[in-house]
């Protein structure tokens, strides 16, 4: 009886011993394969994981992005300058100040004012003689043509009398150049005939603000090449990229830039292409592209940093978040759901963005379910 009972007990130790290893067997069937993770039904982590099925949407191909920069519009720049040598006496305005056309900015005294002035008076003066002797020579030759005809002087006198009116004329002609020429002056200095020691008043030529200042009252300038002041145009500026050579056969004089800034993020500004270099430059194989854009407001600053894009074409493929996308070693790679709390890491293929969603050329396919929040627990596993 005691055999057989210790037989008895073997033998029920041997049946549990299978059912042991039966019940093993699901978990080895669910044991995560190479690239796979497996996340238990109960695992909290599994709530956090979001899954979405892959679709289809146009990406940009033979798309540009390049890095960009605000400058002044340089037609829309004047650099205001001393039309002659003299003492800056006042200065109107300050640094970053609007300005309208044509407002005063400062004034200067100068010799050159009065010798304009004097200038013009004896251009006219001299004006008024040259009539002068024309009206004397018109009345000689009316009275020689008349003793002529009365054959009192010989037909030589007239013929000198012509000669006289044709010389009167030619000089009335250079006292009215002479003359015009001097007002003109005064008309370029701001001043006024006849009136002595009038100081010379420098206008803005263009509306908007003053980037530049380097001058006081008081200083005597006598370069006038020297720019005592700049003042820009805001209300358009331009935008400078220097986009890379294998990619410029894309821009075309005319066509519309994408462009975002870094002060304004998730902000998007359209510019049109004003001008594209002649030449690449030789250390950064890039060519300079110049865009114009509308600034009305002024909320675009010279100097501010961000980036262009321009996209030739679109083409229809799988898109994913671009959250949902990793770097690795090997490239990039995602997580494809292949059952409940089955992942598989796969390999893809990036393309270009459209807006938040990524383009994947390779690797996936539109109806694949991938993850697209919580990646990082997977990534850890």
């Amino acid at each position: 009886m005691r055999i057989a009972g210790l037989l008895l007990l073997a033998g029920l130790l041997a049946g549990c011993s299978k059912s042991g290893d039966g019940a093993k067997a699901p978990a080895v069937a669910a044991a995560a394969g190479p690239g796979e993770v497996v996340i238990a039904p109960d695992s909290p982590k599994l709530r956090q994981i979001k899954v979405e099925i892959v679709k289809e949407a146009d990406v940009p191909v033979d798309e540009v992005d390049a890095p960009g920069r605000i400058e002044v519009n340089p037609n829309r720049v004047s650099r205001v300058v001393t039309p002659v040598a003299g003492r800056i006496t006042q200065v109107f305005v300050k640094l970053g100040d609007a300005v309208k056309e044509g407002e005063p900015v400062a004034t200067i005294e100068s010799p050159d004012a009065d010798v304009a002035i004097s200038a013009y008076l004896q251009a006219d003066s001299a004006l008024g003689q040259m009539k002068a002797n024309l009206l004397k020579a018109q009345a000689d030759l009316e009275r020689t043509r008349d003793l002529l005809e009365h054959q009192a002087i010989a037909k030589k006198e007239v013929l000198n009398a012509e000669n006289a009116m044709a010389q009167a004329k030619a000089q009335v002609e250079q006292a009215v150049a002479a003359r015009e020429q001097a007002s003109r002056r005064l008309a370029i200095l701001g001043l006024k005939a006849g009136e002595f020691g009038q100081k010379i008043t420098l206008r803005a030529p263009v509306p908007g603000k003053v980037l530049e200042l380097s001058v006081v009252p008081g200083e005597f300038r006598n370069d006038t090449n020297q720019p005592l002041l700049t003042v820009a145009d805001l209300s358009t500026v331009w935008i400078a990229s220097d986009v890379p050579e294998t990619a410029i056969r894309f821009i075309k004089v005319g066509e519309a830039l994408d462009l975002e800034l870094s002060a304004y993020p998730g902000e998007h500004f359209r510019a049109r292409v004003k001008r594209i270099a002649d030449a690449v430059d030789p250390t950064t194989r890039t060519v300079k592209v110049r865009a114009e854009l509308q600034n009305p407001i002024g909320r675009l600053l010279p100097e501010m940093f961000g980036r262009i894009r321009h996209v030739e074409g679109m083409k229809a493929m799988p898109v994913v978040p671009a959250a949902a996308v990793l770097q690795g070693q090997s490239g990039s790679y995602l997580y494809v759901e292949t059952g409940p709390g089955r992942f598989r890491q796969t390999g893809v293929q990036t393309a270009n963005r459209a807006g938040g969603l990524l383009g994947i050329a390779g690797g996936i396919k539109a109806g694949d379910r991938v993850v697209t929040d919580g990646v990082m627990l997977l990534k850890g596993n």
